[in-house]
């Protein structure tokens, strides 16, 4: 018998306030629900995923794809609702967003938040950011970025069993109503090159296919593939075989296509979606990629626009392995030797004999790589700053460029996107001008003689025009993300990435330390202490008071594991996410800035 007085019981730990969610607001109204504006008071009884995207951004559609089979399984008890908040000007006009949500097969509801008004409602700070709310109205988890498909999924299981108890659990059909299909030849046309025969090939996006037409740019020859081979394929570039390199983007993969057989052969990738930690080389069949969005062929390989992870890649046909070529992981826009620059979701690809040429869309940049390695910019100044302004390189701005071409005379032309225009940078005088404009969101451009055919994305078609014309003269218009910026008091700045493991997750600490935070600044010259790489989640800035405004690059990752000490070999899962905050220095700003990657900020 033990006499030892027993262990006093731990006081359960205090509940935290359950915080009502707001409402979903948004002066663009509702898509997808047959013309019926929605209200939280409408899905009570359901788990209410809200997910905070922008449809230029390469991670928010990773995270479309994430949520696809959650929602498919839980379709009677969980409604996904996308709360488009725009960061281009573009991406506030609303027929952009309808465009949007039937170029990327969103089939929830959306709500048009074009002032982000339900962002600010729910202090989201990064795209994407993931919000679920319980049945009874209430916030019960944040998730920024991606790989958190499997949490979610967890506490979705956890709120069905609970609720379903309380009996405050409703099931039955979601609100969801599909819009009317339209018949067009080419539905979001991607890219497109010109055959040896004359013919046009094109990624016809949407449809999961590649189109060839006759030389007029509108009589269908035939279609290749379907969703069994391809799935939203982008890039195409032309081999010197004749085969034609596909990126096919949503599968993670490039695929080779045969004109004179019709044959379609896996080139590299695996299907499967890169993640931190991954090899990075090797046999190109067996390293996973992350959605190659363009593809060129230049000194004897593939170059390969790797807009999921903000890199470039290179195909070797002569070893067939690939491997990282510049770019760090990291998303900006920093110039330098391969190994160490920055991009921001690549693009678009064009070769001259000495330079790569690189839309990096979310820079809103020109940028090149030449023949040393060593990246340039010829245009663009970072994440924030874009619009529509002719003249010299260095103050001429771009809107989310997505495709380039080199013309007879050297100097590059850019689909500019959201300006829905064609652009000229002439690199013998340093200008940029306009070539067109009217264009609805151009995606790419290929030369025909002394023509310019243009895919038209959004008005799904191809459109010839003259080379050389004069520019089209446009009022100069500069712009900045409509995101507010965050007032932060000089000095002293507690930063705080808040990361909570899923339930039945802990760290992965077998290895070292599971987690990773990376802190910039533009300028440089706003952050006099606290800059560089570390493996501590939090960590204490110090703001230079002589920079009024500026933007904090923050960088986070977390490896977490299933916690179950009887398995040897338990799943992980890698959460990352990069945000660029605007900061505004100011004596009465706030002393902590908190940015979620996953949980709840206990603050």
């Amino acid at each position: 018998m033990n006499d030892a007085a027993p262990a006093p019981t731990p006081a359960p730990a205090p509940r935290r306030a359950r915080v009502r969610a707001p409402e979903l607001i948004g002066k663009g109204g509702w898509l997808n629900t047959g013309g019926k504006d929605l209200s939280l008071a409408d899905l009570r009884g359901r788990t209410v995923i809200l997910d905070f995207w922008t449809f230029c951004c390469i991670n928010c559609l990773h995270v479309l794809d994430e949520l696809r089979e959650l929602e498919e399984k839980h379709r009677d008890t969980v409604v996904i609702v996308g709360v488009h908040s725009p960061k281009f000007v573009h991406e506030a006009e609303h027929q952009a967003v309808v465009d949007a949500v039937e170029r990327y097969g969103v089939e929830h509801p959306v709500l048009d938040d074009p002032e982000l008004a339900t962002w600010k409602q729910y202090a989201v700070r990064a795209w994407p950011t993931l919000v679920v709310i319980d049945p009874e109205g209430y916030i019960v988890a944040q998730h920024a970025g991606e790989g958190h498909a499997h949490a979610i999924e967890r506490l979705v299981e956890e709120l069905e069993a609970e609720h379903d108890a309380k009996g405050t659990l409703r099931r039955g059909d979601g609100p969801y109503v599909p819009p009317e299909p339209v018949a067009t030849d080419l539905r979001f046309p991607g890219k497109a090159i010109v055959l040896p025969s004359g013919n046009f090939l094109v990624s016809d996006t949407t449809r999961h296919q590649l189109v060839e037409l006759a030389p007029d740019g509108e009589s269908v020859v035939r279609r290749i593939g379907g969703e069994g081979q391809f799935k939203e394929p982008q890039g195409l570039a032309l081999l010197p075989d004749g085969k034609v390199v596909v990126a096919d983007t949503v599968h993670h993969a490039l695929r080779v296509f045969d004109p004179a057989t019709g044959d379609i052969e896996p080139l590299a990738g695996t299907g499967r979606q890169w993640w931190q930690g991954q090899p990075t080389s090797g046999p190109a069949l067996e390293v996973d990629l992350s959605s190659p969005w363009d593809v060129a062929w230049w000194r004897g390989k593939v170059w390969i626009a790797m807009a999921g992870v903000h890199q470039l890649w290179t195909y070797d046909p002569r070893t067939k392995t690939v491997e990282v070529a510049a770019g760090t992981t990291n998303e900006g826009l920093v110039d330098g030797p391969a190994g160490e620059a920055w991009f921001a979701q690549p693009s678009g690809l064009a070769a001259t004999e000495d330079r790569l040429w690189v839309a990096d869309s979310e820079t809103s940049a020109l940028r090149y790589v030449d023949a040393d390695g060593a990246v340039h910019t010829a245009v663009g100044t970072g994440l924030f700053d874009f619009g529509h302004r002719d003249g010299a390189a260095a103050q001429a701005l771009l809107q989310h460029p997505l495709g380039v071409t080199v013309l007879p005379d050297g100097s590059v032309a850019v689909a500019d996107t959201y300006n829905h225009a064609l652009r000229r940078f002439d690199p013998a005088s340093g200008e940029v001008t306009t070539l067109a404009t009217d264009l609805r969101e151009p995606s790419a451009a290929v030369l025909v003689g002394d023509d310019i055919v243009v895919v038209e994305s959004a008005r799904h078609r191809l459109t010839r025009l003259r080379l050389p014309e004069e520019a089209v003269r446009v009022e100069a218009v500069a712009h900045r993300t409509q995101r507010a910026a965050t007032e932060v008091a000089p000095g002293g700045l507690q930063l705080d990435v808040v990361f909570q493991a899923p339930a039945g997750q802990k760290l992965d600490t077998r290895y070292g330390p599971s987690t990773r935070l990376l802190v910039s600044s533009t300028p440089p010259e706003l952050l006099l202490a606290g800059e560089g790489t570390g493996t501590d989640l939090a960590r204490e800035l110090s703001l230079n008071p002589k920079v009024a405004e500026g933007v904090l690059h923050v960088s986070a990752m977390a490896a977490s594991c299933d916690d179950d000490p009887a398995n040897e070999y338990p799943a992980c899962h890698v959460h990352q996410q990069d945000w660029g905050v605007p900061v505004k220095l100011s004596p009465d700003g706030a002393s902590r800035l908190p940015l979620v990657l996953a949980g709840m900020d206990p603050a």
